[in-house]
């Protein structure tokens, strides 16, 4: 398998959709599939589901499964699907990669698994077992605010050296120059994705091959046109894109990701301001925050109201 020719067919803004429920925390399908056709409408060029946006580790593997098999199937290979696969349980991340790859997803990602902190050859082993027991691509997912580990650039290089089909990383990581030393030491040709959403812009800058950003959950179009402007050459659109998009980056990120994000939504119209335990929707003092800069992005009419919480 080339997969440095798909590699470069997984660039872009891929958007980590969240999975909308009903009041009684049942999965709305039918939300869901508006949400991701509406993000391939907007310009998204690839899907995720069951990420950290899409709260997973609230999911059993059973939903896990309907979820990224639901979602595939609406996407119907209209744009890329890379489904999160990864767990705190390594049996689970083989199963779910396994099952991502048997449903015919252009890829998966998997994250570092949370809870646990294992050392790095520790880490090195789980991804090298789970790339080991597919064909297709994997990104590997470092987020060390969620995890309490960090992937070390070493670890990621060595594992790409080993395992073809590791193309990439999503970084959740603010240590810029660790995202720096990731390129340097695995290539420029791997793919290096930005899931801090003020790194967005500068991540592209460094080579990166584009963005799997919570924000493109309330404005998928705006999320994509940044890459889309850096890939034209357009340095001065790009750049003045990155500052128009902070405070909408900042608000969504004033309580846990997806709970703003959802809250947002639900202000919008698009789904229901429901989380599953042990998550919730915001304050209310956030709300207001999160309703009056969707008013000043024109997304959001000035007479609309908070959510009750």
């Amino acid at each position: 398998m080339q997969y440095k020719e798909i590699s470069r067919r997984l660039r872009g803004s891929v958007a980590p959709v969240i999975t909308p429920f009903n009041e009684d925390e049942s999965i709305d399908f039918e939300k869901f599939a508006e949400l991701i056709n509406w993000q391939i409408d907007s310009g998204s060029h690839g899907i995720s589901v069951t990420g950290t946006s899409g709260e997973p580790s609230s999911m059993t593997v059973e939903e896990r499964e309907q979820v990224m098999e639901y979602a595939c199937k609406i996407v119907n290979g209209r744009v890329p699907f890379i489904p999160g696969t990864g767990s705190v349980n390594h049996q689970e991340t083989l199963r779910l990669t396994k099952v991502a790859e048997e449903m015919g997803a252009d890829g998966a990602l998997v994250i570092v698994p949370y809870y646990n902190k294992p050392n790095q050859h520790a880490l090195y082993k789980h991804f090298k077992a789970v790339a080991d027991s597919v064909t297709i691509p994997l990104i590997l997912y470092n987020i060390p605010g969620r995890t309490a580990v960090n992937l070390h650039a070493d670890t990621i290089a060595q594992l790409h050296e080993d395992c073809p089909n590791i193309i990439g990383v999503k970084e959740s990581n603010k240590d810029f120059e660790h995202v720096n030393k990731v390129l340097l030491k695995c290539g420029r040709d791997f793919n290096l994705y930005s899931g801090i959403e003020v790194l967005c812009y500068p991540m592209l800058a460094i080579g990166g091959a584009g963005h799997i950003s919570a924000t493109s959950n309330v404005a998928p179009k705006e999320v994509a046109q940044l890459y889309n402007l850096w890939e034209a050459g357009d340095v001065k659109g790009a750049q003045d894109l990155h500052y128009h998009m902070l405070e909408l980056n900042d608000v969504l990120f004033r309580d846990t990701n997806p709970a703003p994000a959802k809250a947002a939504l639900a202000m919008l119209g698009k789904i229901k301001p429901v989380l599953r335990k042990p998550l919730d929707i915001p304050s209310k003092e956030i709300q207001q925050e999160i309703r009056e800069t969707l008013i000043s992005y024109n997304m959001l009419a000035s007479d609309s109201h908070s959510l009750s919480n």
